[in-house]
């Protein structure tokens, strides 16, 4: 199956979640850019709360598409060894990178929310949204961080991911659905037929539509 669009996505993403429509206490948080359409028409059909949780990849130097960790909200950083250790990577390089997306984090935070507070976590289920998973490296850093404030319940939602991306969430959500997980998995953008890259302007605009 492949989506048309984010939107699209999200409204089937929405079709599996149905058991958490019109539960006061059910948020459900996107990660920008690209899970915030998703998380709008997942929202919408839950009648739920839409809000961003921001995840930022650590790129490895001169290799961006590879991820040596990430960083969220709240001040959260997960670092993955593996990479870390087979490219010998110094401290100071991660440190570096950190620093640059950390700048980059906190400037999506003021101009997606605003004078918005951040969504109240402790006791709610979270329904964490993106527009797909690869590695799930972002993914994973945002259910620890989330997992800090004491939720009662953390559920991954997504539109597609491959198979053992989805095993490794399992081990740390408490639930993870995923719509489709395509055998071989290249990229996620091979499950769209529109996979244009999502704007500011878009995401502030469809949290602003939602809290209307």
């Amino acid at each position: 199956m492949r989506f048309r669009d984010r939107a699209d996505a999200g409204r089937i993403l929405a079709g599996a979640l149905q058991r958490y429509k019109d539960r006061p206490e059910v948020a459900v948080l996107a990660l920008p850019r690209g899970g915030v359409p998703v998380g709008y028409e997942v929202a919408k059909g839950l009648n739920a709360q839409l809000d961003v949780f921001i995840v930022r990849k650590l790129g490895v130097p001169g290799h961006e598409e590879l991820a040596m960790g990430a960083i969220a909200s709240g001040g959260m950083r997960s670092l993955n060894p593996t990479v870390i250790q087979q490219l010998n990577l110094p401290q100071s390089a991660i440190d570096r990178v950190a620093a640059r997306e950390g700048k980059e984090l906190e400037r999506r935070e003021q101009l997606y929310r605003g004078d918005r507070p951040p969504p109240i976590i402790s006791g709610r289920i979270l329904i964490l949204v993106d527009d797909g998973l690869a590695t799930g490296c972002s993914m994973k850093v945002a259910v620890e961080a989330v997992r800090r404030y004491n939720p009662a319940r953390i559920v991954v939602a997504v539109p597609t991911a491959p198979r053992e991306t989805l095993e490794a969430l399992q081990r740390e959500a408490d639930e993870v659905i995923c719509a489709v997980t395509p055998e071989p998995f290249y990229a996620v953008g091979l499950s769209y037929d529109d996979f244009a890259q999502t704007t500011d302007s878009e995401v502030t605009d469809l949290l602003n539509r939602s809290a209307a």
